[in-house]
């Protein structure tokens, strides 16, 4: 589309050092930019998307605070423990692929040993008890705090700078929506915070319901 044309007749994306017609269309035509939506009449969008700011704000203070020096070190300075733990979950998450002789030794195998249900039942209580005393080793740290979770705080940090300062902002439920982190940290508020838990719910409700009702009508709710 640039080339074989004169200077005058070249779009001015052809003419930038890298030309991108995706930047151009967004800056030229959306006005997308750092800071450029920062207006007096973009007061409501922003109020649109400060519940799922807040959250993301909230989530990240929260476990800075929690583990500053996992933060600080980006996690190289986990415990030996947390780090063993978080490998035995992706191992135990491998698939393991049986050959048919092999499963048919091991279904004759397991329908030796279990005679009835009750007997699958214990051993199967035993292993998941077994695993859960190995894996779980420390449930402290392998909740919302956990070493494993700092890879989704950056993610959401990033995504949410860019979402306020960078984005339209009416679109950062819709763009945020995608970091699991905002749902454990949700869950971790609904369980020990029983009054913010509950306007996580009734927020959650009225999103469905109002959301529903305004976008189909375009209305700028995502």
């Amino acid at each position: 589309m640039c080339l074989g044309r004169s200077s005058d007749e070249m779009r001015p994306w052809c003419k930038a050092r890298i030309p991108l017609l995706y930047n151009y269309i967004q800056s030229h035509y959306w006005g997308v930019g750092f800071l450029r939506y920062f207006k007096f009449k973009q007061l409501p969008n922003f109020l649109l998307a400060s519940p799922i700011l807040s959250l993301a704000v909230c989530s990240i203070i929260y476990y800075v605070k929690s583990r500053p020096e996992i933060v600080r070190s980006l996690g190289f300075q986990a415990s030996v423990e947390e780090k063993s733990s978080m490998a035995v979950i992706f191992s135990s998450q491998k698939p393991q692929r049986l050959n048919d002789t092999q499963f048919s030794e091991k279904y004759s195998s397991r329908k030796q040993e279990n005679h009835n249900l009750k007997s699958r039942k214990k051993i199967s209580q035993g292993k998941d008890l077994a695993e859960g005393r190995m894996v779980h080793g420390s449930s402290e740290k392998l909740g919302y705090t956990s070493a494993f979770v700092l890879p989704f705080i950056l993610q959401v940090g990033f995504m949410a700078a860019t979402a306020f300062f960078v984005m339209h902002v009416q679109v950062a439920t819709r763009f945020l929506s995608a970091s699991p982190s905002l749902y454990w940290f949700a869950s971790l508020i609904m369980t020990s915070h029983k009054k913010w838990g509950y306007m996580i719910w009734v927020y959650c409700f009225a999103y469905i319901l109002l959301g529903s009702l305004l976008f189909s009508n375009f209305y700028p709710f995502t």
